[in-house]
């Protein structure tokens, strides 16, 4: 299949070894810098907005209270066990009554603003809506088919899919019903889990037309509907814990060694192979004398599974003051990982979009790495941020933060929640039980699963149901706002480009 060998490095595993003590190097002019500080500063003013309160401040509304998302839990009033060890039937407990959502408006505190993309993904059936015509069309793309009736969750396989991005997929949608029992609406969903997006607009004189597909990613060619990816509850095969526990993990090594401490130089690992955009990046290693502050690395993932990925870990890449993103055959897991850090992420710009990656802010949550140039514009980021400490150090908190706040579980929930009730709205027949489909539940998946899958699966279940409201859902942006924000970001690009020339000019 062709994405299951691109997120696997996707996670960018860092070997646990301390990194080589390199000095950056030297040689740009402390007036240069000041001016290139100066000349960013402006660039920042226009695209962060840090005076006035637009909307594109930070671009996520809670960041500006510097408030995480906290629900309220009560109690789940539905234990797990597993009464034979490998009991695959889910029990015939009655469903919970279906929610009803209060007719007078939310109290509840605004989603973040990425939330507002659940109205762009969905904008080709607005009108139309989605048939059971469109439906079936949609299988083609299809691995799996999951229907909702009831309160009870059906899967249809069609294909499997790489290791077990499927079944951890399903997992996390049970989760959902768990934490908000009785408000997941009856539904008919196709997803797909492999990495590009299929459904292109060009095919269809009319969107509607189009199949809906559910998937990890797209891009502006795409109409595929964005869903948080399956690490999120975990990925055993390479050693990934769930979001919540590793990003305990990734704190106290945060904690450990301070961004001051780390070595002054750009890190990524990965596998480059059969991705020409990560093979052209190992060329930014050090070369024919040629220092362009990165340190790159292989990652042998046949080695690395022979030794029980005991040199891999998530939490020991945060050794470096600047972490590489850089996409693989589409977008990569490795993207939440590498801005939990604090470190500024040089982000390789990509045409590619998740539900993390369209809440960032260039230049303030990440800084902006020209594809076309990767090596000057990585030594130029680091010998910025190197020569500003203060504020390289601020974009890599800021974006941390996001990752710990504004994609914490319970805004994934929250988003998962919102896009599967405003997808459910579209739908212009009562979806019914698939003749091949079968009952899961989180007995059916956590039971029969192995000791690799199963501990994921543990740390990841909702034990307590939400007594409270999810965030409430913005609007769409509007057309003005959306042009606002991509030409800010242009000219952000333009500047920086600019200040890369001028600085690789110099003697």
């Amino acid at each position: 299949m062709s994405g299951e060998r691109d997120e696997e490095e996707a996670a960018a595993l860092v070997a646990s070894a301390e990194p080589p003590q390199t000095s950056v190097s030297s040689g740009v002019a402390s007036i240069m810098v000041g001016l290139v500080f100066l000349a960013l500063l402006i660039g920042f003013g226009r695209w962060i907005k840090l005076n006035d309160n637009s909307f594109i401040l930070g671009n996520i509304s809670s960041i500006n209270t510097g408030r995480p998302r906290n629900h309220s839990l009560a109690n789940y009033t539905s234990p797990f066990t597993c009464s034979n060890g490998t009991s695959t039937t889910c029990p015939a407990t009655a469903a919970p009554p279906p929610w009803r959502w209060p007719a007078a408006a939310s109290t509840t505190p605004s989603c973040p603003d990425y939330f507002r993309y659940i109205h762009d993904d969905l904008r080709p059936w607005r009108g139309a809506g989605i048939t059971r015509d469109a439906m079936e069309r949609a299988r083609k793309y299809a691995y799996f088919r999951l229907v909702v009736v009831d309160g009870r969750a059906y899967v249809e396989t069609y294909q499997l899919a790489f290791q077990m991005r499927d079944v951890f997929t399903q997992w996390g949608i049970l989760q959902l019903m768990r934490r908000y029992p009785g408000r997941v609406p009856d539904l008919d969903i196709m997803f797909a889990c492999d990495d590009p997006g299929q459904v292109r607009a060009a095919e269809f004189a009319t969107p509607s037309d189009a199949p809906p597909v559910f998937r990890y990613c797209k891009d502006k060619s795409t109409l595929d509907i964005v869903f948080p990816d399956w690490s999120f509850w975990g990925w055993p095969e390479v050693g990934i814990r769930p979001w919540t526990p590793m990003l305990a993990e990734i704190a106290r090594e945060n904690k450990r060694v301070p961004w001051s401490q780390r070595e002054p130089l750009a890190f990524w690992k990965g596998n480059p192979d059969r991705y020409r955009i990560r093979h052209d990046m190992m060329k930014c290693n050090v070369s024919n004398g040629k220092e362009w502050n990165a340190r790159l690395f292989n990652q042998d993932w046949g080695k690395a599974r022979q030794n029980g990925l005991k040199d891999s870990s998530i939490p020991k890449q945060c050794l470096y003051r600047y972490k590489i993103y850089i996409e693989g055959n589409a977008w990569s897991v490795s993207e939440k990982y590498i801005l939990a850090c604090n470190s500024p992420v040089l982000f390789v710009v990509t045409p590619f979009q998740d539900i993390m990656s369209r809440g960032l802010v260039a230049g303030k949550h990440y800084w902006p790495i020209d594809r076309n140039h990767m090596c000057e514009s990585i030594k130029f980021a680091v010998d910025w941020g190197n020569q500003h400490p203060v504020e390289a150090q601020l974009i890599g908190e800021q974006g941390s933060r996001f990752a710990r706040e504004e994609m914490s579980m319970d805004y994934v929930y929250d988003y998962m929640l919102h896009l599967l009730t405003e997808y459910a709205k579209l739908l212009r027949y009562k979806p019914t039980v698939p003749e091949k489909a079968v009952e899961i539940c989180t007995h059916s998946l956590a039971c029969p699963a192995d000791g690799q899958h199963r501990p994921c699966m543990m740390d990841s279940m909702e034990r307590r149901s939400a007594d409270s409201d999810p965030c409430t859902l913005p609007p769409p942006f509007t057309t003005a706002q959306a042009k606002e924000m991509a030409d800010k970001e242009e000219e952000l690009l333009r500047n920086i480009q600019k200040m890369e020339k001028e600085h690789a000019a110099r003697p």
